[in-house]
């Protein structure tokens, strides 16, 4: 008598590893990767006595800038465009109202910052406020120090900001430090 044996019939995958390689080789080429924006800041080193890094900022050398959840941008409690914002900044910060900055160029006005060195920017925004606005505000912010320095890079070095070497940038940053505090405020 004859047995019969059933031999379950096999695949051959010996090329499904190729396929699949190809395949993942293939994705990886046609995939566009977004990459994620963000902002170039570099956070301020830690403090080991906390008491020497505090200190009392006078109220005259505080801008305060405030977002809220309508998206409305507010300086001093006044409502202004984002247009504004680099030149009330600049305003503030090269304003001189000690009279002992000799590089400053400001209206010496008795509600605006005494020296570059004493400047703060306080932003503040809402829970609720975009993304887009809290990142404009900070561009603005931004092109104000830089329009700053560089015209302190003509004046003290006669050069453009891409010419100065690490040194004079160093000089630069600090006649114009860029101090911001950022606070968001918490809704109940």
């Amino acid at each position: 008598m004859k047995s019969f044996r059933r031999h379950s019939a096999t695949v051959n995958a010996g090329s499904m590893a190729d396929i699949a390689f190809l395949l993942l080789i293939f994705f990886l080429v046609t995939t566009t990767i977004s990459a994620d924006k963000g902002i170039l800041r570099q956070l301020p080193s830690d403090c080991p006595d906390i008491k020497e890094c505090i200190k009392d900022i006078n109220e005259r050398n505080l801008l305060r800038i405030s977002l809220n959840h309508k998206q409305e941008i507010f300086i001093e409690n006044k409502l202004v465009k984002l247009e504004e914002v680099k030149d009330i900044v600049g305003a503030f910060v090269d304003n001189n109202g000690a009279s002992e900055c000799d590089y400053c160029t400001g209206d010496k006005l008795s509600e605006a910052s005494d020296h570059p060195r004493e400047a703060v920017i306080s932003l503040s925004h809402d829970a609720l406020t975009k993304y887009e606005l809290f990142i404009s505000i900070q561009d603005e912010i931004t092109k104000a120090y830089y329009e700053l320095r560089a015209r302190y890079i003509e004046m003290k070095f006669n050069k453009t900001p891409s010419q100065i070497t690490d040194e004079e940038l160093i000089t630069v940053k600090k006649a114009y430090p860029f101090i911001v505090s950022e606070v968001m405020v918490k809704r109940n």
